[in-house]
């Protein structure tokens, strides 16, 4: 009964997605208050909080689908602390986990948030132009005016479309619209020296790296037979120096394990298995004990996959992008289908080619293309994993030292977390030997705010046009702003100041970004609902000696106490502001070293005492996180400013953990 109702669910959404589009496409004049250019992640939710707040909106996608990376195959989310997620991003995986029966989740099946995005569209009543690309944009000084767009598929000059609006939202993985608006924008790497950084530009580090003996050439130590296929002829500049290389694009592949479900790998155009020698002289160094040797396997819903980049020679196809971003849309379908072709022919090689490992090949062999996946694309994924293209130089460049906390911004229209990330940009011979550059991972740092000047252009360049994707940041710290979770939120940002400016009359960078700030934080869901309630341990009433713990927890800090109840200690949550009503209560548990079995938590409702004893084996972590909100139950809070929870170090046996309390009113 659930499968038939998610069918039906789906035939009515994309019927109301076609009917939407056919709407949309049937004028060749096109006018609204605000036009989206995207619709991935950001886009969708940017069209749909201006279309809450009542502005006319129209959302361009130049294909077919909706959601971008978050419904491509990305669906191991990248989350870094789940307190940077607010607003419209928050709802997303919420509903995510209602789909699931959970409070919220953060891996999840393709379809599944395809289908929300669409859902996105229908109850907002947007309509949304597919299959259509941006040609041409016409602008009066420094106001866009119009863009022209044309059949992404095919195109001619019957199918195209002005649309006339007087805020644009670029929500592009490329920066399209943005570099087609003659706003300042940057590609590649810049040099340390540029932002006065340390880990932005020339990077030979050891991660996904070969070892230190893996020969190049075609015919082993014989250079004039030329270098094995991935290898470039690229020279190692010096540590830090700039460039114009863009790091690896990939696809996050949903692969299923479910026979009934499952579609073979089969051999695909354009193979060629001399593309994976390097994989067979890595592995004669690094034997295989499994295919997680050379790709992660991260388990999704329902016997799928969302399978990424693993080791010095994975789903990564390393130097083969540096022209994506800056190319026409001929070249880039060609790059497109050459990391499709890669892609596919890399699974198939582990799977058939006999100088694979028997049980290599056998377990591969367990996994297929899921029937019920990317149905009008071939069962694969119809979007790249583009990391990186364009990035504006707005009124402000985010860098490495806001990401550390060494420069802050007050301005913030979202937060982020994740850590300063770069996959490889190029494979060249180093030394005689294979060797990727331009690897980065450093993590540890609290989540940090990004500025509304970063995603705003020079007022002199352009007064009317957002970019919350391509935004304004060095390669290093937009390898930490760049994840689905932040894009959603900054698009959300986006349309609230959108609407600002329309009301006004005003320049987007003449937008009262306080008003903003309180308008996300008042209406968080852009539909007038009472929001949740959040309160920290860092707002909390303290009773004994407790230990902050600066990573791991939600937000920048949490509580932990060790005493084993030597001394009584309590850590008190009052939310403030809260209005009379039901709500659902839930407390953060972080997964610590040596827990207590059992946690002892009060709930004051104003008028009794409610004690819960929450037990360690009820706490379930999944996918990048280090914590779950656990539930405390449903209460009707009577009186402002007596309600509490109050988490205690009552009979413990292990360590406690005091991190945050949420209080989700009934809607």
């Amino acid at each position: 009964m659930k499968n038939i109702k998610v069918i039906i669910l789906a035939i009515i959404t994309t019927c109301f997605m076609a009917g939407v589009s056919v709407n949309a496409q049937s004028s060749k004049l096109i006018t609204a208050d605000i036009c989206v250019y995207g619709g991935t992640s950001a886009g969708v939710i940017a069209a749909y909080t201006a279309k809450k707040i009542g502005k006319t909106v129209i959302l361009i996608e130049p294909g077919k689908h909706l959601g971008g990376m978050s419904s491509g195959g990305l669906g191991y989310t990248d989350i870094g602390n789940k307190y940077v997620v607010t607003g419209l991003a928050r709802d997303f995986y919420r509903r995510i986990g209602t789909h699931y029966g959970k409070f919220e989740q953060w891996i999840f099946e393709p379809k599944v948030a395809e289908g929300i995005f669409n859902d996105y569209v229908k109850r907002a009543g947007f309509p949304v132009l597919f299959r259509n690309r941006l040609i041409k944009v016409k602008k009066e000084e420094n106001q866009l005016k119009e863009i022209i767009v044309e059949d992404s598929y095919k195109p001619s000059t019957a199918t195209n479309k002005t649309i006339r609006a007087k805020v644009f939202i670029d929500c592009t993985y490329e920066g399209d619209l943005m570099a087609r608006s003659g706003v300042s924008y940057t590609v590649g790497r810049e040099a340390n020296s540029q932002y006065d950084e340390t880990i932005n530009g020339v990077e030979l580090l050891d991660k996904h790296q070969f070892p230190d003996n893996i020969d190049p050439y075609k015919v082993p130590g014989d250079a004039k037979s030329g270098l094995l296929w991935g290898i470039s002829k690229e020279v190692l500049q010096a540590n830090g120096a700039g460039d114009k290389k863009v790091q690896a694009y990939n696809f996050r592949i949903t692969l299923t394990n479910v026979p009934e479900n499952r579609i073979p790998i089969s051999k695909p155009e354009n193979y060629d298995p001399k593309k994976y020698e390097l994989l067979l002289r890595l592995k004669e160094k690094q034997p295989w004990k499994s295919c997680s040797d050379v790709f992660f396997i991260s388990k999704m819903p329902n016997g799928k996959t969302d399978i990424n980049n693993n080791g010095g020679f994975s789903t990564d196809m390393i130097g083969m992008n540096w022209e994506y971003p800056e190319a026409d849309y001929n070249t880039r379908t060609k790059i497109w289908k050459e990391h499709e072709d890669y892609t596919k022919g890399f699974f198939y090689f582990i799977g058939n080619d006999t100088r694979i490992p028997g049980n290599i090949r056998d377990e591969m062999k367990q996994w297929g293309y899921p029937k019920d996946e990317y149905t009008d694309n071939g069962n694969w994924t119809p979007q790249l994993y583009i990391r990186e293209a364009r990035r504006m130089i707005g009124e402000l460049v985010m860098t490495q030292h806001h990401c550390q906390g060494k420069e802050q911004v007050e301005d913030g229209v979202g937060m982020a977390a994740y850590g300063m990330d770069s996959h490889n940009c190029e494979r060249l011979v180093v030394n005689g030997v294979v060797k990727n550059e331009g690897d980065v991972q450093v993590h540890g740092f609290a989540p940090y705010a990004v500025s509304y000047r970063a995603i705003v252009p020079k007022q002199k360049e352009a007064a009317n046009l957002f970019v919350p994707v391509c935004l304004s940041a060095s390669h290093i710290a937009y390898g930490s702003i760049r994840m689905e979770p932040v894009f959603m939120v900054l698009g959300q940002s986006s349309a609230v100041a959108a609407c600002q400016a329309i009301d006004k009359k005003i320049a987007i960078q003449q937008v009262n970004v306080k008003e903003v700030q309180s308008l996300l934080r008042t209406d968080p869901l852009a539909d007038g609902s009472m929001p949740e309630v959040l309160v920290d341990n860092e707002d909390s009433h303290i009773t004994g000696n407790w230990k902050t713990e600066k990573s791991g927890g939600y937000g920048p800090t949490y509580l932990t106490d060790n005493s084993k109840a030597e001394t009584a200690k309590s850590v008190r949550f009052i939310p403030e502001k809260l209005k009379k009503g039901a709500y659902h209560v839930y407390t953060y548990f972080p997964k610590v070293m040596n827990p207590a079995a059992k946690t002892y938590i009060t709930i004051y409702d104003g008028e009794k005492a409610t004690e819960k004893i929450i037990n360690q084996s009820d706490l379930q972590v999944e996918g990048q996180t280090s914590g779950e909100w656990l539930p405390l139950g449903l209460y009707n809070f009577s009186e402002e400013n007596k309600v509490y929870v109050e988490i205690s170090n009552k009979n413990a046996d292990g360590v406690i953990v005091a991190d945050a309390v949420l209080f989700v009113p009934v809607r």
